[in-house]
């Protein structure tokens, strides 16, 4: 369950603010994006990084007053690694560009961030009660079922993981690797914090319908696949050894089934007629020993990894005002 806390004000005017916007084809609701920025938070520098446009939408940006930025890389992954690479800041706010995150409370996720000593604050969504078709259902169902797939495997609790709206300290940034190339950075933010431990929350922001005439860049069969994946495999590189195991289970399993009935006849007649079936449940057993035996050794060099990452996220300061 989402808490919302009461955190006094917090000046912001000496720290270093960043307000990160990937866009592709948004020339209908960028320049309300960055005005509400300014509006709201006008102590932060507004980045908009055009990915592969073929609209206005840079054009749009800059008569707003924003930093215009290009990554010719497709992907919302991949501008993502772009930003927290090329930006300096210590406090940075993702958003989206398609104006349906409610800007208004950004002071708010930043002064929880600070107030809490967070490294990252997301903007659980719920949908303005003007708003009932803000999540198409395909997106809302594909939403629960992610997230609580990411729940049950990470054993974490959590409200809406695939949120584009995310407040971050520089020292989660800068130890971010951001391998994914699509939607699925918004798992790959997410799992990053659970594996570390950093502390982090979620804070209940509004979440409205597009303007007329602008329309949603996610796919929810194709992207939602690719979140899964996404989600799968990092559980492998970071719980490799429950991973291993729950292979090597299954296929023990597999070898239980094909060789049961073999000895049941090779102990009723003392021979063994199905001798293929009897090499392939033992070729499978042995695949189930091998599978424990990565898990294992996986698991040492995860943690390594793992530890490695920790250094690389303590080596960057908490931001200090």
């Amino acid at each position: 369950m989402i808490e919302m806390t009461s955190i006094p004000p917090i000046s912001l005017q000496n720290y270093r603010i960043a307000a990160i916007i990937p866009c592709h084809n948004e020339e209908l609701t960028i320049a309300k994006v960055v005005s509400q920025f300014q509006t709201f938070l006008p102590e932060a520098a507004i980045y908009v990084y055009n990915n592969r446009s073929s609209d206005d939408t840079v054009t749009e940006a800059l008569k707003a007053g924003a930093i215009g930025r290009q990554e010719i890389q497709p992907g919302k992954g991949n501008v993502v690694r772009r930003m927290f690479a090329d930006i300096e800041a210590d406090i940075y706010i993702l958003i989206d560009g398609d104006d349906t995150y409610e800007i208004a409370a950004v002071r708010r996720l930043i002064e929880r961030m600070l107030g809490e000593q967070l490294d990252m604050v997301v903007g659980a969504r719920r949908e303005a009660a003007k708003s009932s078709q803000a999540y198409r259902r395909g997106h809302r169902a594909g939403n629960l079922f992610l997230t609580g797939f990411v729940k049950f495997l990470f054993g974490a609790r959590l409200i809406d993981m695939l949120s584009g709206y995310r407040v971050f300290s520089r020292r989660f940034v800068k130890s971010f690797p951001a391998l994914s190339n699509g939607f699925e950075i918004e798992t790959e933010l997410t799992i990053h914090a659970l594996e570390l431990k950093i502390p982090f929350a979620e804070e209940p922001t509004l979440y409205g319908e597009r303007p007329e005439g602008s329309q949603s860049k996610l796919k929810t069969f194709q992207d939602g696949w690719r979140v899964l994946g996404t989600a799968i495999l990092l559980f492998k590189e970071i719980r490799p050894f429950l991973f291993f195991s729950l292979v090597s289970l299954i296929l023990a399993v597999i070898s239980l089934l094909l060789a049961i009935p073999v000895l049941f006849e090779y102990l009723e007649t003392g021979l063994v007629p199905r001798f293929p079936t009897a090499i392939l449940s033992a070729s499978i057993m042995l695949l189930a020993f091998l599978s424990l035996t990565c898990g294992m050794i996986l698991d040492s060099v995860s943690r390594g990894r793992k530890e490695m990452k920790r250094m690389a996220y303590l080596a960057n300061s908490w931001p200090k005002g």
